[in-house]
């Protein structure tokens, strides 16, 4: 079984799920996905507490990378190429283009198939999707609270410097 915490945030609560090993998931919620149970003390899974340490410390703006392990799942070898290009070489403050990433991936998969994978990954903040934009523009996000994608990655953005603050 796996463990979960939460914490409490500028964009909503961030939920976590550590198998012991790495962790597993971070979502946007404050109930444990099916398969993980909320631990009333994190201290029970020393690595989840590190993640929600670090996960505070991003918040809290003293932390620029993530250094826990992370277990992706079963993902397509094109899939996996893709999110350890983003976790590897998009560093905090910067951003890349969903064809951008497609290239640094090294590998087929086209601009469009690049949001999908975003979409899909399963530990967004440490592997960071919500620095991945469009080349016009902001481009798309799933993560945050229900109905606040765009609200949330924004916000991510302009924490990390990568985009101006909004003025409203």
């Amino acid at each position: 079984m796996s463990a979960f915490g939460t914490l409490a945030t500028p964009v909503g609560v961030v939920g976590v799920v550590s198998d012991g090993a790495a962790i597993t998931r971070v979502t946007w919620r404050s109930t444990p996905p099916e398969g993980s149970t909320l631990v009333p003390d994190i201290g029970v899974d020393p690595l989840l507490a590190e993640a929600l340490s670090q996960l505070r410390a991003y918040f809290d703006g003293t932390l620029q990378h993530f250094d826990v392990p992370v277990d992706l799942g079963v993902q397509t070898a094109a899939t996996k190429a893709v999110l350890v290009a983003l976790h590897e070489t998009v560093a905090h403050g910067e951003t890349i283009t969903y064809g951008g990433l497609a290239s640094r991936s090294g590998t087929a998969v086209p601009a469009r198939g690049i949001g999908s994978i975003m979409g899909a990954n399963p530990v967004p903040l440490i592997v960071p999707c919500h620095r991945v934009v469009a080349g016009d523009g902001i481009g798309g996000y799933s993560g945050g609270d229900v109905g606040r994608g765009l609200e949330t990655k924004r916000w991510l953005l302009e924490h990390e410097g990568a985009l101006p603050t909004s003025l409203f």
